[in-house]
Formats: structure tokens, sequence, C-alpha cells
């Protein structure tokens, strides 16, 4: 078996119902929303280069692709999902790596965000340098939402006013991750004197 993870392109256009189909599938065992596109909706995403597949050989394995918002002001990663056969491969992992990669080069100095039901998601993010927010601080772009119509859970969404719902909204905010890797070198800095203060009064 050998996966391959990239940048989607136009002969990839092959799987777009395979992919919406696996969207589905994988919302229907969750109980949970994991919001369908359309057809043509995926295959601009992939003409467009915004897209990551994962593939084994000819066979379709995984998906993702990002899309921006409020004016490039912020990006998400979506659509998110590994056939339950390749599941627990770390494939999900090496997708939303790439995605990452791929929003970061396109949008560098766009915030990255995410919806999300799935703790592997959670954790995978965290590892990439996101947090958990409130839905306050994600994009209020109307369009950005208005896909979430097609999620099972949409009427939460929209009897907490768009303020809440079932899923976790994460973001990668690259001006906080450029202060706090700005501040790091004073941090250690100060430990190393506390440090040394210490070993002067006790010894150790």
């Amino acid at each position: 078996m050998k996966i391959d993870v990239m940048v989607a392109s136009k002969e990839h256009l092959r799987y777009v119902t395979q992919i919406n189909d696996a969207i589905d599938e994988a919302a229907k065992s969750r109980g949970t929303g994991i919001a369908r596109r359309t057809d043509e909706y995926i295959a601009d995403k992939i003409n467009s280069g915004k897209a990551i597949i994962a593939v084994n050989r000819e066979e379709f394995v995984g998906f993702c692709y990002i899309e921006s918002w409020g004016h490039d002001e912020f990006v998400a990663n979506s659509g998110l999902i590994v056939r339950p056969q390749y599941r627990g491969m770390g494939v999900a992992k090496r997708i939303k790596q790439a995605a990452f990669e791929l929003s970061r080069k396109r949008f560098p100095n766009s915030k990255i965000f995410g919806l999300t039901t799935g703790e592997a998601v959670m954790r995978i993010n965290t590892s990439l340098g996101y947090e958990p927010v409130t839905f306050a601080k994600l994009t209020d772009d109307e369009e950005f939402w208005a896909g979430c119509r097609s999620c099972v859970n949409y009427d939460v969404l929209q009897r907490t006013n768009m303020t809440k719902c079932l899923c976790t909204g994460m973001i990668y905010d690259p001006e906080m991750v450029a202060k706090r890797k700005a501040a790091e070198p004073e941090a250690e800095r100060a430990a190393a004197k506390k440090g040394s203060w210490w070993s002067r009064i006790f010894g150790k």
C-alpha cells in the first residue's frame, strides 16, 4: 500500500462523486453534521488548486479543501474525510498538514479556522497551533455560514443565533503565533536568569 497525499488537480475530478458520498456516509455514521457540498463546488476547489487529496494508487482515500472568507481575512479548512478502511493510518493528519501548508502558502496573512465535532481532528489542529475559540471569533461572512444549511444540526445553529453548535471552532492566528514565538527567547532568558539566581542562593 502506498498512500500519496497531494494538492488535487484536474486528473482527480473523477473522484468528486465519491468524495461527496464519503462525506454523506461519515455524517450519517457520526450522527452529526458534515455539510455536503454540490459536486460542482468540490470540482471548483480541485480546479482552482484549493484541495488536498489522498489516493492509494488509483483508489480514493481522503480529501480536504480550503476556502477564503471575509476578503481573505480568514481561510477555512473544510470537508476533511478519510474512507473507513483507511482510518487509523495517520492519513487524516497528513491531509490536514498538507491543507495547512497550502493555506499558509496561498494566504500567509490569513487566520486559518475550522469547525469540527471529531476529537481526532481537534488533536491534529492543536498540534498545528490551532486554538479553540467561540464562533464570534470566526468569520462573519454569511456565505460561509450558509454552507452549514445542509448539516443535520443546522437548527441548533439557528436557535443559538449562530453563536454555537455541536461543532467546536478552532483557529490558527499567524499574528498571535508570531508574537508567542518572539516572546519565547525572552521567557527562556528569564528562566535561565532565575535558574542562575536559584543556584547562587541554594546551590542547586
